[in-house]
């Protein structure tokens, strides 16, 4: 039997950190340089009506009141990079495909080139 490892740069996505696309800002609306950055998702508000309510509900007595969700079948996230044109600081986001692994601005393949564990 033969043990073949993980080949980790197989499965990596490297996207660079400038990409030349097509602004929709009003200033622009042509083709310029933007900057490239991963989407984060901001901190939950405390304050927003399904959190006041569970939050209202599960105190005092009783212990858990709502479902915990379990059945989680994905593995990976798809990744959601955040364009902004560097003329007119417009922002937009882009949703690309699920992958494992992602990297922003990494290293390019060189043809031939050895791989490295």
């Amino acid at each position: 039997m033969v043990w073949i490892g993980c080949n980790f740069q197989r499965d990596l996505v490297n996207i660079p950190k400038t990409r030349n696309t097509y602004c929709k800002g009003s200033k622009c609306r042509k083709h310029t340089p933007h900057k490239v950055t991963q989407y984060k998702a901001g901190k939950a508000s405390l304050f927003a009506q399904g959190k006041r309510r569970y939050d209202r509900k599960q105190s005092g007595y009783g212990g858990q009141t709502k479902p915990v969700f379990h059945k989680k079948a994905k593995t990976t996230k798809k990744i959601v990079l955040r364009l902004e044109c560097t003329a007119c600081k417009y922002k937009m986001q882009l949703a690309i495909k699920r992958c494992k692994h992602f990297e922003l601005g990494g290293d390019k393949k060189t043809k031939g080139a050895a791989l490295v564990f």
